[in-house]
């Protein structure tokens, strides 16, 4: 077969990282939510839920809560992914910021139920449900945009990118949370305080938005178009489902053991430290702030580090390390002393991180070009709706019915088992290799010259082409 050199994907590295920047800024306004949410879930619970007496019942209703507007996400995930798939991801993406911040802004605006009642819960629930339904097209969008925009040989690296967006919505709403429990008294803090974060989502969302509406359209899409018969039948899911269920299978595995870990860490471990250690929220919630900060680096290191060893390979690592250490971090978070609460949340953020920096990158090279967006936005998001999103109320039910402390620890390490047995059975090193059913995407002279000296290198598509 002779190799069509105009077909090589030929990436500019500046642009490339301008989209990382432009879809990072919108991941970290979507996590920028959830971060406040979880780190201000106490006095949500008390401004929503005061007729619940109880106040670990309390609490279990607000992650009820969290957890109920995630199953909007896998509708997200099949309207919004389909758009993107016909339409193109940059028309997605510039949607999906402005609900987000819409959503954001309105839960700071909520009246409280002693202010009106059972409606107080109603309007929260409602506002979780817009940011779900628009987060089931944000992240999938997100990964697929920088996955199809970046060379094949800087697309886990580059992907990390997107995770480092995640964290800094964290850490930015840790601080913001961090600040006002310094700054304002309980009762202000429980009054009006906890509304700022919130308010400020809006200019945060419309920085975003400006940002992608610059973007361009990623160059494989493009060619998609250009190589696309107008009048093929489009396929439906069940299809889908039916021709790729391996792939469907191993990324909805993946996603679930990421997220799992992410949840627990960076949503429950707050409420945790609070509640179950009795960590005042003030030193739990800077904890977990610096933890955040030095996983940035972490996962820039092992996106960098799986482009060179293969992302296989580091999935892995982070999975076996969570399966030997989860309890014993847990246990050292239990012991109550500072030094040891740090050292038992710092194992967890770095094994965490091994997932942050090849996840993102991973996930679309799993799918072919005409069905990647919307096959990974409904998987990735019924395995969040399913467990990624339900891991606070799960952890937080555990400890309330078994008495044990331990309890999450034990869930985190059989989630992890599972992710290691798919992975390492199931799942191919993707790293270095063109997207299934593109040709090469390269960012050099040099590289370029590679690909076309080297097809049967390059050229994975042609491979997996003939499988089908």
């Amino acid at each position: 077969m002779k190799f069509n050199k105009k077909k090589i994907n030929v990436v500019d590295i500046k642009k490339a990282r301008k989209s990382v920047f432009a879809t990072g800024v919108g991941n970290a306004m979507e996590w920028y939510d959830f971060g406040l949410y979880s780190y201000l879930a106490v006095i949500i619970s008390q401004n929503f839920f005061s007729a619940v007496k109880n106040d670990e019942l309390k609490l279990v209703f607000t992650f009820a809560t969290f957890a109920i507007a995630f199953l909007m996400r896998p509708l997200g995930g099949i309207i919004f992914g389909r758009i993107g798939d016909k339409l193109g991801r940059k028309v997605v993406l510039t949607t999906t910021i402005i609900l987000m911040a819409l959503s954001t802004l309105l839960i700071g605006l909520l009246p409280t139920y002693d202010q009106i009642g059972i409606w107080a819960p109603i309007l929260l629930l409602i506002a979780r449900i817009i940011q779900g339904f628009s987060t089931g097209g944000e992240y999938a969008g997100a990964m697929v945009y920088i996955a199809e925009s970046s060379p094949d040989n800087k697309r886990n690296v580059l992907g990390s990118g997107l995770e480092i967006g995640t964290l800094t919505g964290y850490i930015l709403a840790s601080l913001l949370a961090s600040l006002l429990f310094l700054l304002l008294s309980d009762d202000q803090m429980a009054s009006w305080g906890w509304r700022i974060p919130f308010l400020l989502g809006l200019p945060l969302g419309l920085i975003g938005f400006y940002l992608r509406s610059s973007l361009g359209e990623t160059p494989i899409f493009e060619n998609e178009l250009a190589d696309s018969d107008e009048e093929a039948e489009e396929e439906s899911f069940f299809t889908i489902l039916k021709n790729h269920k391996r792939d469907v299978f191993v990324c909805f595995v993946a996603v679930a053991f990421f997220n799992i870990t992410n949840y627990m860490l960076l949503s429950y471990m707050p409420s945790y430290l609070n509640e179950i250690i009795g960590l005042s929220n003030t030193v739990g919630t800077v904890l977990i702030t610096v933890i955040m900060i030095l996983m940035v680096p972490l996962a820039f290191m092992f996106g960098k580090l799986s482009d060179k060893i293969g992302n296989k390979a580091v999935f892995l690592f982070g999975l076996g390390g969570l399966t030997l250490l989860s309890v014993f971090c847990f246990y050292l978070i239990n012991l109550n002393t500072l030094v040891f609460i740090s050292i038992g949340i710092l194992i967890l953020g770095f094994l965490l991180a091994s997932y942050e920096g090849t996840m993102p990158g991973t996930l679309p090279t799993m799918f072919y070009t005409d069905i990647r967006y919307r096959t990974l936005a409904v998987t990735f998001n019924v395995s969040v709706s399913l467990f990624g999103g339900t891991t606070p109320l799960v952890a937080t039910w555990l400890v309330h019915e078994t008495g044990n402390n331990l309890a999450p620890a034990f869930y985190l390490t059989i989630v992890s088992i599972i992710g290691f047995l798919v992975i390492l059975f199931f799942f191919t090193n993707t790293a270095g290799k063109s997207l299934k059913g593109s040709y090469p995407t390269v960012a050099s002279k040099s590289e370029f010259n590679e690909a076309v000296e080297n097809p049967k290198d390059a050229l994975w598509w042609h491979t997996e082409q003939t499988e089908k």
